[in-house]
């Protein structure tokens, strides 16, 4: 067992790799072990390429190795034709007779389907090992598909004594800019982790105070789907949201046509919100979103009971007066310093 674990756990490794381009796919690590040797790895590759079994099986220099090879992966083998074929019919095809399983993947389309046809075919399969740690790596992949909505993550900054923002009036334009609490390392991070979500979420005041760009241009990487909450469309279509550089999802009480890169989507701001806007973002398969404020916005997330990670800046200023930090309780999992900002993460105990 503890052999199994120690290729599982490189597996694992391997799928950190595909954090913020896999999606809607999960992040899949693989490699191919003969003689206690790798002879061959992968990782899932850019949505729409390879999967983590068919990278690993191609890296092999010598495929006659492959019948006394021993096959690891984090996640089940798919079973299904999506983008691409069905790894299972691979593994079978190249003659593996082993297969190390990290977890079940409760996708509908495969869902220990995979696992039956390796079996069928005359393969030794074991499932199950390191199967929290495997979870875990795709648990924005297991979230959208178990919850039908994404994956959600609350972030903000406060100051030492817990206010987010002075009190700015939304309408003036000389102030259409960030009051940043945070330092330059802390706000590149931010970036590093749009990179690696599928989208980010603010409201109307939000961009009418700050007027953001919401992309990741202090990481390198793809930017995130912009999504808005503008019950009234009060934004205007000066503001950056609306420079067609990257997706942006608008959501409003009004009916407005959608252009290219641009989708409007109408909810009922009389029902319950957080609902409908998971129910958008899942529409749109968006497996994970950051939601980036303001307090109205957070807060909402927050009562609702529905989130799953939430990240706290604490800078070194003191505001004395403004608009107050959201209210949450959760799981302490980490705290650590960004330069003389404090970052700490809460998960949900729900």
């Amino acid at each position: 067992m503890k052999i199994h674990e120690k290729y599982i756990r490189r597996c694992l490794e391997l799928a950190k790799f595909g954090l913020g381009t896999t999606s809607p796919n999960p992040m899949v690590g693989c490699v191919i072990v003969h003689d206690d040797k790798i002879i061959g790895e992968g990782y899932t590759s850019v949505y729409g390429g390879n999967h983590a079994e068919v990278n690993a099986i191609r890296a092999v220099k010598d495929p006659s190795l492959l019948k006394d090879a021993a096959l690891y992966v984090s996640l089940e083998p798919c079973n299904h034709f999506g983008k691409t074929p069905p790894c299972s019919d691979l593994i079978v095809k190249s003659g593996i007779k082993n297969v190390v399983v990290g977890c079940v993947d409760p996708f509908e389309k495969v869902a220990g389907k995979g696992i039956e046809k390796l079996k069928a075919h005359g393969c030794d399969v074991s499932v199950g090992i390191l199967e929290r740690a495997c979870l875990e790596m795709n648990k924005r992949f297991l979230t959208f598909h178990a919850k039908e909505r994404p994956y959600i993550i609350l972030k903000w900054a406060e100051t030492q004594d817990g206010f987010i923002d002075i009190n700015r009036d939304v309408h003036s334009k000389n102030q259409a800019k960030p009051n940043w609490i945070t330092n330059q390392y802390s706000r590149q991070l931010v970036h590093k982790w749009r990179v690696e979500e599928d989208a980010i979420l603010v409201g109307t005041n939000t961009v009418l105070k700050d007027n953001p760009k919401l992309n990741s241009r202090h990481w390198k990487g793809k930017n995130p789907v912009r999504v808005v909450l503008d019950r009234n469309l009060r934004v205007p279509t000066t503001y950056h949201i609306y420079n067609g550089e990257q997706k942006t999802i608008i959501l409003t009480e009004r009916e407005s046509p959608s252009a290219e890169n641009l989708f409007f989507e109408q909810l009922d701001f009389s029902k319950n919100l957080v609902r409908q806007i998971c129910h958008v973002l899942y529409k749109h398969k968006l497996l994970s979103v950051i939601i980036e404020g303001g307090q109205q916005t957070l807060q909402a997330f927050i009562d609702a009971k529905v989130w799953d990670e939430a990240r706290i800046f604490t800078g070194i200023d003191f505001f004395l007066d403004g608009i107050s930090a959201p209210d949450i309780t959760g799981k302490l999992i980490s705290e650590t310093e960004v330069q003389g900002d404090r970052l700490k993460t809460l998960i949900s105990d729900l």
